[in-house]
């Protein structure tokens, strides 16, 4: 197959590199809906929300992914993901389990953070009562 009919594709989180391989089509999720991208299509930066993603390989297999929410940036023959976190698998199945195990605890962990956030308002404001 021909360089122009391939691109390289690198799903990144802050810790490793997830996928780096030549694909012949992907297909995501951005903001606005599904989206597809192919190795000639034009330059492009995609905002990303927590979703599955797939591919296809220059052999011509497909393979998903798991995503935190990130971003998408198409150039030139490069497509690069950078999210906070991802999964790759071939079960779609395990997959889509996965990733909903992970946003319900990313679900408790913000319900946590608002909590305790709010504690902090709440203290404050009380401080600032007792001072006047």
């Amino acid at each position: 197959m021909s360089a122009d009919h391939v691109m390289r594709l690198r799903v990144l989180t802050p810790a490793q590199a997830v996928v780096d391989v030549s694909a012949r089509k992907l297909v995501a999720e951005g903001t606005h809906g599904f989206f597809a991208v192919l190795p000639r299509h034009i330059d492009a930066v995609v905002a990303l929300p927590a979703s599955l993603l797939s591919y296809v390989t220059a052999d011509g297999s497909e393979h998903f992914i798991g995503t935190d929410e990130g971003i998408l940036v198409k150039q030139g023959a490069e497509v690069c993901i950078s999210v906070l976190d991802a999964f790759e698998s071939d079960d779609l199945d395990a997959l889509r389990e996965r990733l909903a195990q992970h946003l319900s605890n990313l679900e408790d962990h913000e319900r946590t953070a608002r909590s305790a956030i709010a504690r902090l308002e709440a203290g404050a404001i009380r401080h600032v009562m007792e001072i006047r």
